[in-house]
């Protein structure tokens, strides 16, 4: 989620985790510093996801510098995990730029996101994940939606072998859940989120940009009872 509001639903509903993150419509960015401070004391371990800018995967020495940078800061808060993943231009992993980002974390619990959604090499791409220290990977399963995407997580799950976790994540709830019930997985990604009104002021700046939505605390409680 990506406001102290959302991630008090989140706590109210008995999440067990909460990724962190801005502008969740443009497939989240860096939190900021005080929504991470907030976060701290919440109750629930949180992870910020860190990206610098939307758009893709592909980073600069400066950007991986400044993601490097904004590691470091999360671990200095006291966060226990944080999400990361890079590409290269051919969409495999930027196994260097990992490395470097890995380097800045220590010893906070690793999670690679779905740059990996990408990958033309997905077996390739999980034991690389394993080699960097990652203990889960959120991923579609290369489709739009997880739901889509079994084919692809069951053959994750099997190259994984138990030495990593693999979280499906995009479209999971109470309705998409029977589709991927079967896989066995220990974890799962969801917003649970639901629409929000309409806000006069951003619509009088011309600033609403559709259907902003928050996690609901009764969409994560009624999915974490479907799935326990």
């Amino acid at each position: 989620m990506d406001d102290v509001l959302g991630l008090a639903e989140a706590v109210a509903g008995g999440a067990d985790r909460v990724e962190l993150c801005s502008a969740l419509a443009l497939g989240g960015l860096t939190p900021s510093p005080g929504l991470m401070a907030q976060a701290v004391d919440c109750g629930l371990p949180c992870y910020p996801i860190i990206r610098p800018r939307s758009g893709s995967f592909c980073f600069s020495e400066e950007e991986v510098e400044t993601i490097c940078g904004d590691i470091r800061a999360a671990r200095a808060l006291g966060l226990p995990g944080v999400v990361l993943g890079a590409s290269r231009p051919d969409f495999r992993l930027d196994v260097l730029a990992l490395e470097e980002m890995t380097q800045a974390a220590g010893d906070m619990d690793l999670t690679l996101h779905r740059c990996i959604d990408l990958c033309p090499d997905v077996e390739e791409a999980v034991q690389e994940a394993i080699g960097l220290g990652f203990r889960r990977i959120l991923t579609s399963g290369g489709a739009l939606r997880a739901s889509d995407g079994v084919a692809r997580l069951k053959q994750m799950i099997a190259v994984a072998g138990g030495r990593i976790s693999i979280m499906p994540g995009s479209g999971v709830s109470v309705d998409t859940w029977p589709l991927l019930a079967g896989l066995g997985v220990a974890e799962v990604h969801a917003s649970c989120a639901v629409a929000l009104p309409s806000d006069p002021v951003l619509r009088a700046f011309g600033f609403e940009t559709g259907a902003e939505k928050r996690t609901d605390r009764a969409k994560v409680a009624e999915l974490k009872a479907l799935i326990a």
